[in-house]
């Protein structure tokens, strides 16, 4: 998509999660509609792919989103650097399948835990940073979440990581709480919850051709297909601009049609 030049001119955004999938299409959306950015990433090689593509516009940090001090050092950067925060994108999360997420009865502590800590720990983390900054800034301010569709509109044949889904569940029910909260503070609070979208983290099911053929008509927009991470884009950059200064407390799904639709399973 090719957001208006402009759309967020004069917005600070930090990206939690900014160097691959979601979070890379949010970061170059984000800049080609005005806006100036901290991004955190994981890995070494994405960001300084990231960091390498773009100029002063964006400053890259690389960070495990689990350490308690990712927020706290990309906001102050944000600030330092460009002169106040406007928002915060969270999209860094992921399965948590490698460490024993899956369905109830195979499902570990540990994979419960990391996954927790993963999804729901780093995201908690990052949004007490902001809305410490808010507060004390006195001029409010966007926060965005990542969620999936999976939090409320399960499909069992082929996506059974319930810790995974509890997260995202939580991520629901905490934000609208907080979006309540702070709403007096004029601090908004949103989520995006995706479908199945091609993204590293997907690539399991992008392998999977009987996965594949169930989307079809599990998300039957646009021909029946795996989401882009540029799907997300318009709706993360109405959600971070001053289009949206009277939304809180939403949790609007881009899924290709997924909370709507049966899905057909080949036996």
């Amino acid at each position: 998509m090719h957001m208006v030049p402009g759309y967020l001119q004069d917005k600070n955004i930090v990206i939690i999660g900014g160097t691959t999938g979601l979070g890379l299409s949010a970061t170059k959306a984000f800049v080609r509609a005005g806006a100036k950015l901290v991004v955190i990433g994981l890995d070494e090689e994405s960001c300084k792919s990231t960091a390498g593509h773009f100029g002063d516009e964006v400053v890259v940090i690389q960070m495990d989103a689990t350490n308690p001090d990712a927020a706290d050092i990309a906001i102050k950067t944000c600030i330092s650097k460009f002169g106040k925060f406007s928002g915060l994108y969270h999209v860094a999360g992921g399965s948590g399948r490698k460490f024993g997420d899956g369905p109830l009865h195979e499902l570990t502590l540990e994979g419960w835990n990391k996954t927790f800590e993963l999804n729901l720990s780093s995201m908690m983390l990052s949004n007490q940073r902001a809305v410490k900054q808010f507060l004390e800034d006195g001029n409010g301010g966007s926060i965005l979440n990542m969620g999936s569709v999976l939090s409320y509109a399960p499909a069992p044949a082929y996506f059974t990581t319930h810790a995974y889904t509890a997260c995202k569940s939580a991520i629901l029910g905490y934000t609208k709480a907080v979006a309540a909260y702070y709403a007096p503070q004029n601090i908004r609070f949103n989520v995006i919850m995706p479908g199945l979208v091609e993204t590293p983290m997907a690539q399991r099911a992008v392998g999977n051709e009987a996965i594949i053929q169930f989307i079809k008509t599990k998300q039957p927009l646009d021909g029946g297909r795996i989401g882009k991470a540029s799907d997300l884009d318009g709706l993360a950059c109405y959600f971070m601009s001053d289009y949206g200064s009277f939304v809180t407390g939403q949790a609007v799904a881009v899924d290709g049609g997924w909370s709507v639709s049966e899905g057909q399973i080949n036996s």
